[in-house]
């Protein structure tokens, strides 16, 4: 939320060189405000607990937000309740002609497909599409983020020999970037991926910023300098338990998977995973909402790319 200072405070001053936004008294006065509209294009086969995972990480603020939860097919998921999916879900063209405050793109099991082999690749470039003129800030996840990347700019990853999946320490490369407000110049995130995007490949799409990376894991946050489109590659939203149980689920299956780097004490995967993540997986989920989706988007959603920014408010 913006902070409300008297006018004329010299602090303004000092707060506007590090961006950070301020609103005076009569700015306050003249607020129009209305919930959020936010929805959660959920591939995970595990829809349940990453809806968890999610609304957790966005409840973590004072704003009114209204989620729906949006479906790329009609097919019954593995692991959820078709009854569920039939109860929360809506499917696309159900809300193909909403317009949205933010939308948030999760990762899918998909790492060893070219993107043009995915079942419903063709039904992504639409949603793809469509956002760019229905969504104020658009947050690809981790296999989302590769696609959209391979999508909108011709960026194709390359895929590892060894899964990177672990927690890794990061730098802030942009310490006074809306979105990474308030993180420590280093902080700890979670990655479990195959797909790999080399930093200089972000950083080669104009218009594109790379905010944070990893000397093990690359970049892990990359945004537009409109704030439309923001890629992340690894999982804020992880909770404790979850690099185990994929370890345990590779294990079972045969695959002979690393154990996650930096995540159980003295490499031990009987011992409980050290969680460091949380506290910057909340922020980041925050700030995303306040300065690329709350201050950015207008009050008359309908008003999109048709350049109405009524004061930045909602």
């Amino acid at each position: 939320m913006p902070i409300r200072i008297p006018e004329q405070l010299p602090a303004q001053d000092v707060l506007l060189g590090e961006n950070i936004f301020t609103m005076d008294s009569q700015r306050a006065s003249h607020q129009d405000i209305r919930p959020l509209e936010v929805g959660i294009l959920n591939l995970m086969p595990n829809k349940i607990e990453t809806e968890v995972q999610l609304l957790r990480l966005l409840s973590n603020t004072p704003l009114q937000i209204n989620v729906d939860l949006i479906r790329i097919d009609d097919q019954a998921p593995k692991n959820t309740p078709q009854s569920h999916m039939d109860a929360f879900y809506h499917p696309f063209s159900a809300v193909e002609n909403k317009r949205y405050d933010g939308l948030m793109v999760t990762g899918a099991p998909l790492a060893h497909l070219e993107y043009t082999q995915v079942k419903y690749w063709s039904k992504m470039t639409e949603i793809f599409d469509w956002s760019e003129q229905n969504v104020q800030s658009t947050l690809y996840s981790c296999w989302a983020a590769h696609a959209a990347m391979f999508h909108f700019y011709g960026v194709n990853r390359h895929l590892r020999e060894h899964k990177i999946s672990g927690v890794f320490e990061h730098q802030v490369l942009t310490p006074h970037n809306e979105l990474l407000r308030g993180f420590d110049p280093t902080f700890f995130a979670p990655h479990s991926r195959f797909g790999h995007i080399a930093t200089k490949q972000y950083e080669d799409v104009a218009g594109l910023k790379v905010l944070a990376r990893s000397a093990d894991a690359g970049t892990y946050i990359a945004a537009t300098n409109d704030k439309r489109k923001v890629f992340i590659t690894g999982h804020p939203e992880y909770d404790p338990e979850t690099l185990h149980e994929e370890f345990l689920r590779d294990t079972e299956a045969g695959q002979s998977p690393q154990i996650p780097e930096n995540y159980y004490p003295q490499n031990n995967p009987k011992k409980p995973p050290m969680v460091r993540w949380r506290s910057h997986g909340s922020l980041l989920f925050t700030n995303w909402l306040n300065y690329h989706v709350y201050q950015t988007t207008p009050f008359d959603l309908n008003s999109l790319n048709q350049g109405v920014r009524p004061n930045n408010e909602v």
